[in-house]
């Protein structure tokens, strides 16, 4: 009886029969959560930073790409400061982590802020800001 290598064995089973890889939702949350972390720190390295991600995955058949990720975080920021950029650092740098890490397109990421935190009110507590 003639033996078969694990190398041709495997060669003989087609891709669908194979199986696939599949990454959960909330992983790629937590990867854009952390992805929006980093690109606060690096826009404002004192500033306190918080963000939680939620995702939809829409799954594509091409066995290439793990489908798409369709990306909302909330964020908490630094005031003063200039917003915008700040979401824009986050857009960014969430649509090209999940890239990098999981292979998936990011057509879309909605930022959200959910608080603003200014030195001004944690120092005093109470009073009025001018």
């Amino acid at each position: 009886m003639a033996t078969v290598s694990p190398v041709a064995a495997a060669a003989d089973v087609t891709a669908g029969e194979r199986g696939a890889t599949r990454i959960a939702d909330r992983v790629v949350a937590k990867i854009a959560a952390r992805a929006a972390r980093e690109a606060l720190r690096g826009e404002s390295p004192q500033a306190r930073t918080a963000a939680q991600a939620t995702v939809t995955v829409h799954r594509r058949d091409d066995r290439r790409h793990f489908g798409e990720a369709r990306v909302r975080i909330a964020v908490e920021l630094g005031y003063p400061s200039d917003i915008g950029a700040q979401c824009r650092a986050v857009r960014r740098h969430v649509t090209e982590r999940v890239k990098a890490l999981v292979n998936m397109e990011v057509p879309e990421v909605a930022v959200e802020v959910e608080r603003l935190h200014s030195p001004l009110l944690e120092r005093t507590g109470r009073g009025r800001v001018r």
